[in-house]
């Protein structure tokens, strides 16, 4: 069971964590990873998977870490399921995650063909994330991103929706998933605001259906779904 003891996460404190991981990615993304690329002349690219795995989602996992322990949860295979909810996926779950990834990619596809249609020419990928399709020469890079890929989606949904998502609803209720979905989008704004937007059916569908499933197995799937395929198009000329 849920420690008893187990106090909520409000407006003030959500803001602190979300804005602090916000400020994190955007010095590192706008700072260290365009200086590091241009000292060695190597792909930003690389650098974003390693600066991005090694110094943002890593610490997030460690930040899990300590704020259960000082919760004074004992790191387990059963605090992992109770506190966490990290719990085994039954058939209404996937179903669940089927139909929002479903959803997901139909929403976001419809807000990029919206903007080109407005703006032009939409960026799949914020500048420290591009490079050019990957060649044979080239696909040891797809061996650089795929530990990135797993800090990456463990990093941001045990610290978002295993540690700070179920403290929320004690505050936000129902509403928790609006909340945290409007966070999420704040730790994502050094990515520019034509992917921001695209970005906004994940962001808030993936915590709703997290939100009313109470199972954060679901949001590693529809995260990894979602992004993984994503990078390979990317990668392999598709998107």
């Amino acid at each position: 069971m849920m420690n008893k003891n187990l106090k909520g996460i409000g407006w003030l404190h959500s803001g602190l964590i979300f804005g602090s991981a916000a400020i994190l990615l955007a010095l590192e993304t706008q700072f260290l990873i365009p200086f590091l690329s241009q000292r060695t002349g190597i792909e930003t690219v690389i650098f974003w998977f390693v600066v991005a795995g090694l110094g943002l989602f890593l610490p997030m996992l460690i930040l899990a870490y300590f704020m259960l322990k000082r919760e004074g949860v004992e790191i387990g295979k059963q605090s992992w399921e109770d506190r966490l909810r990290f719990k085994k996926m039954n058939k209404t779950d996937w179903l669940w995650c089927i139909g929002a990834i479903i959803l997901i990619g139909v929403l976001s596809m419809a807000i990029i063909k919206s903007l080109e249609f407005i703006v032009g020419k939409v960026d799949s990928s914020p500048p420290f994330m591009s490079f050019e399709p990957l060649t044979p020469g080239r696909y040891w890079i797809l061996l650089v991103w795929l530990p990135y890929w797993l800090l990456n989606i463990m990093g941001e949904e045990v610290l978002w929706r295993g540690v700070i998502l179920p403290r929320q609803e004690f505050i936000f209720g129902k509403n928790t998933w609006l909340i945290h979905g409007f966070g999420w989008g704040i730790f994502h704004i050094a990515f520019g605001w034509q992917l921001l937007l695209t970005l906004l059916p994940i962001l808030f569908i993936l915590s709703y259906v997290v939100q009313q499933r109470k199972n954060s197995w679901i949001g590693v799937v529809i995260h990894a779904v979602i992004n993984g395929p994503s990078f390979i198009a990317i990668s392999l000329g598709l998107l």
